[in-house]
């Protein structure tokens, strides 16, 4: 008996198309600043949620979800559909009473190295199926399943040996269905539309005198993040955005209700298809680039990262106690090497590599130029658009006059922002000390005076990153060696939010 490769390819193709899957499931998960007391972190989970029916008769979201793709079966016999959902389970904490016996739940506990709050937690479920393609024709084939409710509890310690409290964590029950079922194109290509419907079909329904108009009360008996993969071992499924010429017309009157397939895995697969809550392009992937997720929705993991870093010594403690996963997000932001954060900065992919006569400054005519007033390749082999090959960039050397002083990097200056300027936050930096880090001037010959603000506890962050706040030499007084404190604006004015700016359009 001969093993089935194209059962192992698929299943091989499933694991690849997860990572990718594993960003949509996790989408809006937690938001930075990964706390629960945080005010975006009030309404979480915005994407494929499908809510039991009772929730869906008297709200706008829904307890099923459509998907109608095509697919050339040829010598495939079988389907494969993995359902892939988040499960909540409601999280409490309680501390261990006086007489060593007794449980009072309480608003947060206190440890060493994190602070323990109420949250709502959610582990991935899967419901797997195999069926063969023959028992999708007429009326299709249904797949019913539960997942139990249940309550556990995990002790909390001191630090040491002595139990303090305790997590409590509810999961409630919920069911659902998936149902498959196939009907032929007309034509000579032998394809067929596939339509899998996943519903959700917990009975349960809201307490009007206690969950009222709650949405927090259906969450633990919805699925979300419902997504599909499908997999066809021997045949291939049709992109539904670049269909074959002749499978136009059918893919177009293709229903799909609250989800999209798109073909998933590398270019040039076409035998698994991931059908996602949130569209995508054929053949989505992870940038290489990225550190590891960071489970907040539309992230973009430099601004996040630096954020993150940012944040103070209490604030990550409580981020810790909020959930295992933003403890993953803090240690993962405070391990991360430099050269790491430097490729979130951004990355090329379009460039060709320039050799040659062009390579070295002879030009071979128009066509083979680089833009206009950019710098040729040195012998450092650096490209021809780094920074680094221009030699006459030395912003350390540069100065600036204020007031018959003399300014440079070190120098100590009072922030006086104009009213020109687009910010409206900078009002809170007025009168405010900072130290120049930097003098330098833009392509326009407009000098921006970089600086950081005394007091300010992501200084060294800031320097790391060589991100600062930048000010025009009309906007700063020459200082006295005085000290500053970020801490609060003028009179008591709330801290300034020192989101990293760059001169001119950056601000």
């Amino acid at each position: 008996m001969t093993r089935d490769t194209t059962v192992d390819r698929v299943t091989a193709g499933f694991t690849e198309a997860r990572r990718v899957a594993d960003a949509l499931l996790f989408e809006g998960y937690v938001l930075y600043p990964y706390r629960a007391s945080a005010r975006k972190n009030q309404l979480r989970w915005q994407f494929g949620v499908l809510v039991p029916p009772s929730w869906e008769d008297a709200h706008s979201e829904h307890a099923w979800q459509r998907t109608e793709c095509l697919v050339e079966p040829r010598r495939a016999g079988q389907l494969l559909v993995e359902l892939r959902f988040l499960h909540v389970r409601r999280r409490t904490v309680e501390r261990l009473l006086s007489d060593g016996e007794s449980w009072a739940e309480v608003a947060e506990l206190d440890l060493p190295d994190r602070v323990l709050v109420p949250w709502d937690e959610a582990e991935e479920e899967r419901i797997e199926v195999q069926v063969p393609l023959d028992r999708l024709t007429g009326g299709g084939h249904t797949v019913r399943f539960d997942r139990p409710g249940g309550v556990d509890h995990e002790p909390i310690d001191d630090g040491g040996r002595r139990v303090i409290g305790r997590l409590v964590r509810r999961v409630r029950p919920l069911a659902g269905e998936i149902h498959l079922a196939t009907e032929p194109l007309p034509g000579p290509y032998g394809a067929l539309r596939l339509t899998a419907t996943v519903r959700n079909v917990s009975p349960w329904a809201p307490d009007r005198t206690v969950d009222g108009g709650d949405r927090a009360a259906a969450l633990p008996h919805s699925l979300i993040g419902a997504h599909l993969l499908l997999g066809l071992p021997g045949g291939r499924f049709l992109s539904m955005t670049d269909p074959p010429q002749w499978a136009r017309p059918a893919a177009q009157v293709c229903r799909n209700e609250h989800t999209w397939p798109v073909l998933a895995c590398e270019e040039g697969r076409d035998d698994v298809l991931l059908s996602s809550p949130i569209i995508l392009d054929d053949h989505p992937s992870l940038a290489a680039e990225s550190p590891g997720p960071l489970y907040d929705a539309t992230e973009i993991d430099e601004i996040l990262s630096l954020r993150t870093a940012a944040l103070t010594d209490q604030e990550k403690r409580e981020a810790r106690g909020t959930d295992a996963r933003a403890a993953e997000v803090i240690d993962l932001v405070d391990g991360m090497p430099a050269e790491v954060m430097e490729r979130l900065h951004g990355a090329i992919r379009g460039l060709r590599e320039v050799t040659g006569d062009v390579a070295a400054g002879q030009d071979r005519g128009p066509s083979a130029a680089p833009s206009a007033g950019l710098p040729l390749p040195t012998g450092s082999q650096l490209p021809w658009w780094d920074p680094a090959q221009d030699t006459r960039f030395a912003p350390g050397e540069s100065t600036v006059t204020v007031d018959g002083q003399l300014v440079a990097a070190g120098s100590r200056v009072v922030l006086r922002p104009g009213l020109r300027r687009s910010d409206a936050q900078d009002i809170f930096l007025t009168g405010r000390t900072a130290t120049v880090e930097a003098v330098l001037q833009d392509f326009d010959g407009e000098t921006h005076i970089a600086v950081t603000v005394d007091g300010d506890p992501g200084v060294d962050v800031r320097r790391q990153q060589g991100r600062f706040l930048y000010f025009r030499p009309d906007e700063v007084d020459p200082a006295e060696d005085t000290g500053g404190d970020l801490a609060a604006g003028p009179e008591g004015a709330p801290a300034r939010d020192t989101r990293a700016r760059t001169p001119e359009g950056g601000r």
